[in-house]
């Protein structure tokens, strides 16, 4: 008689209240933006990379506030309009504001008592109104008159003129003024914006410094230091510099709306204007100024920042670019190149095998040869890509066009609502189409965030297709500082679903079953809860069963709930999520096998790879998609397996081990939703996985890890 196994059902979701199971998403960007900070705090850093950190900090809560703070005031204000604003929502806007306020005063807190006097420790010198010689102080007055003043353009508020429009972002000032104007009126209030043709850090003549070093001001320094030059005959009673955040997400009726490029290139001007989300003011702007400003905008107080220096301090980045001086630079890194691709015989390379490549510790420039090779090769006849962010000068773009030029079957899904690089992709989809390229813009609602492209060759025996996939954009520049993974293949299986999913695109029919690949939004989400469980019910049986997986962000409540049963079923879960993460790790009977962490450094950890045992079938997917829901269910993202068993162990070996054994750049997230650094233990040595792969993969470097690793 056959014997029958009984396996057990999965263990039930314990009854617990949502905020005790999930992390808010705001909170927890802003703790990644914590660690961010904690790198410019990081005396082991060099100095100038360490103000590089700082203003990366600025950079980010510029699009905190620009998109997730907007998203939120939006919502607040629709369901204000139907039932008053839930609990949740106000408390979390609360919340996050009170948050960044620690954050940006921590930040400017170390700007001035630590990053600033140090520089000048070094020879580079950020000197303040009251910091510059008798000499500075005549050049600078020489430069306002001749540089400065003739682009200004002070505005006394009055009926005739109204608060004028201010541009998201930039640099203004607010002066208030005592005695009568040229008409005999007592207009009190004068805006004036900076003009945004002046650079905002200035280099003053070495020769006039009486200290030995490079010397700088601010334009707001400049500016501010001769305000009473602009208004003759009236006193400045005082003053502040001012930066208003606007919401900067671009809106178009999908329903209504017949030629996307051209809704799109009339809403881009727009974006400058919408609705305030922040002020910033100088710390000693007086309390009716900054409320007159806060009126002006709309803008509760909550919301209002009054800052201890500039209040752009991401232009400081400027100073950081102009210095070579090695000391205070990260050592200068060359990538590796794979030594069996010849950029000349790339088909024939990948017709024998396929070629990982791990950006940026491995050179980017082998997708720029398959692509250019492609566009010479007569035997090509036709290209496929995808382009979301490929910057504004681009060689791949250029070899895209040529090979339109020359005749060749050119089709370019273009993602024109790619945040941020919308004017740049426009640009690229008219030169695109005047070359003779067919641009597609994607699916109106749902981004093509999807990172492929495909080559069709005529060879012997017929048609032979090519694929790059990938987890990062095509974009040679952040190439060299995002850590990504690219494949090269001519694997029938998976450039023919390729194929597919570029018809999906253009047609916009429903896509077929694809072989290997997973499809957002259509089987991707399925696809992983499917694999995920399929682990639990490994454990069940009492097998070893384990999850590794990296990306950017998880926030899919679909996605961490199946991972919450699968850690209370015995699977063992290690997440390596860079960014925003609402799983709770750690809580007894809900999430006690799971563990996150976060890894930031010199690079921007940007690879995702989805790692399943599998009874020891080792499957590995690399994708496009971080665990969000916008990712899964409301963009077009693919992942693909490698099949290579070699790749694989490259994979574990390069793209998930070291980040787990990392103990100098890693932060693990606790069960009550806040990091702690990981913290060396008595006799272990430092490891840093940037830097074990720089040493692996780098210029020379043998493809092995370094010895004692």
């Amino acid at each position: 008689m056959e014997k029958k196994v009984k396996h057990e059902e999965a263990h039930p979701a314990p009854t617990l209240e949502r905020a005790t199971q999930f992390l808010n998403r705001e909170l927890s960007l802003i703790e990644f933006n914590r660690r961010v900070l904690a790198q410019a705090e990081d005396e082991r850093l060099p100095l100038l990379e360490r103000l590089r950190f700082l203003c990366i900090v600025s950079s980010n809560l510029d699009e905190f506030f620009e998109v997730r703070v907007a998203s939120l005031l939006a919502q607040h204000t629709i369901e204000q309009n139907m039932d008053g604003m839930p609990e949740t929502l106000a408390a979390t806007l609360a919340r996050a504001s009170d948050e960044c306020r620690r954050l940006i005063a921590r930040q400017y807190g170390l700007l001035n008592q630590g990053i600033l006097p140090r520089l000048s420790e070094h020879g580079i010198h950020m000197l303040r109104r009251g910091d510059r010689n008798p000499a500075q102080r005549a050049w600078v007055k020489q430069y306002f008159d001749k540089e400065v003043r003739p682009l200004l353009t002070p505005v006394g508020l009055d009926p005739a003129h109204p608060f004028p429009r201010v541009i998201n972002k930039s640099l203004n000032f607010i002066v208030e003024l005592s005695g009568k104007d040229a008409f005999g009126r007592g207009t009190a209030i004068a805006i004036m914006k900076a003009p945004r043709v002046l650079p905002r850090v200035i280099r003053l003549p070495d020769e006039l410094s009486d200290r030995p070093g490079a010397s700088y001001c601010l334009l707001s320094s400049v500016i501010q230091a001769h305000l009473p030059d602009l208004f003759t005959g009236r006193e400045v009673v005082a003053y502040s510099q001012f930066r208003v955040t606007r919401n900067s997400d671009l809106w178009v009726d999908e329903e209504e709306v017949k030629n996307l490029r051209q809704a799109l290139q009339s809403e881009l001007h727009s974006r400058q204007y919408g609705f305030a989300v922040r002020l910033e003011v100088g710390r000693d702007c007086p309390a009716h100024l900054s409320s007159f400003l806060r009126d002006q905008f709309g803008i509760d107080d909550s919301r209002v920042f009054a800052v201890d220096g500039p209040v752009n301090m991401g232009r400081l980045l400027e100073i950081v670019n102009s210095h070579t001086r090695p000391e205070l630079k990260f050592p200068p890194f060359a990538p590796g190149f794979p030594a069996k691709l010849n950029p000349h015989g790339i088909f024939g390379a990948l017709a024998r095998q396929d070629l990982l490549l791990h950006h940026p510790f491995q050179s980017f420039q082998p997708v720029i040869d398959f692509i250019q090779a492609a566009a010479t090769d007569p035997a090509v006849v036709a290209i496929k890509q995808t382009i979301y962010r490929a910057g504004m000068n681009s060689e791949l773009m250029e070899a895209l066009i040529s090979a339109a030029q020359r005749g060749k079957e050119v089709t370019v899904i273009v993602e024109l609502m790619a945040r941020f690089d919308e004017e740049a992709n426009i640009n690229w989809a008219e030169r695109l189409e005047e070359a003779g390229a067919q641009v597609v813009y994607g699916v109106v609602g749902l981004k093509t965030h999807a990172k492929m492209a495909l080559v069709l060759r005529r060879e012997a025996s017929g048609l032979r297709r090519y694929a790059h996939v990938g987890t990062g954009n095509y974009n040679p520049t952040t190439a060299r500082h995002y850590s990504d993974i690219g494949l090269l293949t001519a694997d029938a299986s998976l450039t023919a679903d390729v194929n597919e999913v570029f018809i999906h695109l253009t047609s916009m029919t429903k896509p077929k079953q694809l072989s290997c690949m997973w499809l957002a939004p259509f089987s991707l989400q399925r696809e992983l809860v499917r694999t995920i469980r399929q682990e639990a019910a490994i454990a069940r049986e009492g097998k070893p069963a384990r999850i590794i997986a990296k990306m950017n962000s998880l926030t899919d409540e679909t996605v961490i709930r199946a991972l919450y049963e699968a850690s209370r079923d015995g699977v063992r879960i290690d997440l390596i999520v860079r960014g925003a993460c609402s799983l709770r790790p750690g809580v007894p009977d809900l999430s006690e096998n799971i563990k996150v962490r976060s890894i930031v450094g010199r690079f921007l950890e940007h690879t995702r790879i989805f790692y399943f045992r599998n009874n020891l079938k080792h499957d590995i997917y690399l994708s496009s998609a971080d665990w969000m829901n916008r990712n899964l269910m409301r963009r077009i993202e693919v992942a693909f397996p490698v099949t290579s068993t070699t790749l694989k162990k490259r994979l574990l070996r390069e793209g998930l081990h070291p980040y787990l054994k990392d103990n100098v750049n890693a932060w693990e997230l606790g069960s009550d939703g806040q990091y702690r650094r990981r913290k060396l233990r008595a006799g272990q040595k430092p490891y840093s996985a940037q830097e074990t792969l720089m040493e692996m993969l780098g210029a020379g470097a043998t493809g092995e890890p370094p010895k004692g690793d």
